[in-house]
């Protein structure tokens, strides 16, 4: 029930890459989706995560007024636009698929993951 990635590679600073993340036909939970990214600390942070009922939305405030994410129920795929891209985005982006929690990201825990697509920002 792996979601699976495209999308991702590298830019310069203040270029635009799209990532697209396809939920498993086997999916039970498909609540709600979202891309994390692994940082520098031990866990993933949330950078942006749609939810299915109604949509709503949630940007980590690093990304916010940058990254645009929308979805398409019956494909169950979620898109993430990512603009005016920083070296500090540079990372591997994980797709997660699962029940949707307070800030309508999945749980991580319960949740199904990607394999993860690198987005490198670099001059």
């Amino acid at each position: 029930v792996q979601p699976v990635e495209s999308g991702g590679g590298s830019v310069q600073p203040g270029g635009s890459l799209n990532l697209t993340c396809t939920a498993s036909e086997d999916t039970l939970n498909f609540e709600s989706v979202g891309w994390f990214r692994q940082g520098s600390g031990q866990n993933r942070e949330g950078v942006s995560c749609w939810k299915l009922n109604d949509g709503s939305t949630y940007y980590a405030p690093s990304v916010k007024g940058r990254f645009s994410i929308s979805g398409n129920k019956d494909k169950k795929t979620v898109y993430l636009e990512m603009n005016d891209l920083t070296p500090e985005d540079t990372d591997v982006y994980y797709c997660a698929v699962g029940v949707a929690g307070a800030t309508n990201c999945p749980y991580p825990s319960l949740a199904d993951w990607g394999q993860g697509t690198q987005v490198t920002v670099s001059a």
